[in-house]
């Protein structure tokens, strides 16, 4: 399958960011990129989801660093990660695998999994899967498709959206599902991985790809790992935004599938969107700070 990498031009001087890019070899050969800040006892794994990248965590990395390590992948298709150029490249099992090689590759245990959006979608089956490698579970926004569920109206807009658009506006995406008025240079910053048109097919394949009724990939990975977080004993902490109509419907049979979730507060990330990381950044990392030091 044809292959990009997105120039490293077009990452500098982005506002925010200024982490260094490192990489691991996972799949096919693929590299796949990644922040690592801070140090210490406690390892943050932020995993980003439709159509963002690590850039999402920008706001909250500094606040979680003070507490421990912090590593933020792009998922490959996406940031600073290689890109395949065709759509049919992508699928449930690539993205799984690939991140189940950047943990392993980077030995990664004791894990506090922050997860949003399709980050969720792959994390927590990942952890389900793999519960030996984790410590604590933070999903956002996001949720353990069954393969069976009916999708809201709003998700089904941004899927025939993405399906019809000629040329898909990423920045537009993130800007829809934000609540924050963001700034021309932080709208760029979400368009700067995608350096031609053919460098998105995996931003075209995601939202299709969630295991749905009468779609989707990946559902018998899904429904395995949701049966054994049914049985989750580790801390976990649902942090949902309360003003995202995608998946705020998903929280409250989350809180209840997770056994160890209701023990936590019940909180709420007032006027966030969506993207909660871009909205309320700075709190949700202190949110995720203080479930850490009382867990």
């Amino acid at each position: 399958m044809a292959r990009t990498t997105t120039p490293d031009a077009r990452f500098d001087d982005l506002p925010g960011y200024e982490y260094e890019r490192h990489t691991v070899t996972v799949g096919d050969g693929l590299e796949m990129a990644y922040v690592d800040e801070g140090s210490g006892e406690e390892t943050f794994l932020c995993l980003h989801g439709e159509p963002t990248w690590s850039y999402l965590y920008r706001k909250m990395i500094p606040g979680l660093s003070d507490r421990g390590r912090v590593l933020a992948p792009d998922f490959i298709g996406f940031g600073r990660s290689e890109k395949y150029t065709e759509r049919d490249a992508y699928s449930f099992r690539m993205h799984y695998e690939t991140l189940t090689d950047f943990v392993e590759t980077l030995d990664l245990r004791d894990v506090t999994l922050v997860c949003q959006d399709w980050g969720g979608i792959l994390g927590l089956t990942y952890a389900g899967h793999e519960p030996d490698r984790f410590a604590r579970l933070v999903p956002m926004n996001t949720g353990i498709p069954s393969g069976t569920q009916e999708m809201p109206p709003e998700w089904e807009a941004v899927r025939a959206f993405v399906e019809r658009v000629e040329e898909l506006p990423i920045g537009l995406l993130v800007q829809n599902a934000t609540a924050t008025d963001l700034p021309d240079a932080v709208v760029d910053a979400y368009e700067a991985p995608f350096h031609t048109e053919e460098s998105k097919a995996g931003a075209r394949e995601w939202p299709g790809m969630v295991p749905r009724k009468g779609g989707g990939d990946g559902a018998e990975l899904t429904r395995a790992a949701a049966s054994r977080l049914g049985e989750w004993e580790k801390p976990a902490f649902v942090l949902f935004s309360d003003s995202d109509p995608i998946t705020k419907g998903n929280r409250d049979p989350l809180r209840e599938h997770l056994p160890t979730a209701s023990r936590q507060p019940d909180t709420w990330v007032e006027g966030a969107m969506h993207f909660l990381q871009e909205d309320s950044g700075e709190e949700v990392a202190e949110e995720i700070v203080s479930f850490v030091d009382r867990t």
